[in-house]
């Protein structure tokens, strides 16, 4: 998976899903809706993928646990904060 945007459009596209599509989940903060929603949104994953490596640096048999494969693991940190 390549986690850059190619045009201007795709990262568009990329804002316009967060905004307009319900989170998946339980969220740790309540969804509110505009901008500062999608700061919200995007600030909670840029944490969660930094645990993600600290877990998978620090203590890789807790991935498992999380019911995610190393692979796994490596593919959502690939990710930028923006993409889902």
């Amino acid at each position: 998976m390549n986690p850059t945007l190619n045009t201007i459009s795709d990262f568009y596209s990329a804002v316009r899903l967060d905004v307009r599509e319900p989170p998946t989940g339980e969220s740790l903060l309540p969804r509110r809706p505009g901008l500062f929603g999608l700061f919200a949104v995007w600030r909670e994953r840029a944490f969660f993928r930094r645990d993600l490596a600290l877990k998978a640096r620090d203590t890789p048999y807790l991935i498992g646990d999380m019911g995610l494969t190393m692979d796994a693991a490596r593919e959502e940190l690939a990710k930028p904060f923006w993409r889902r």
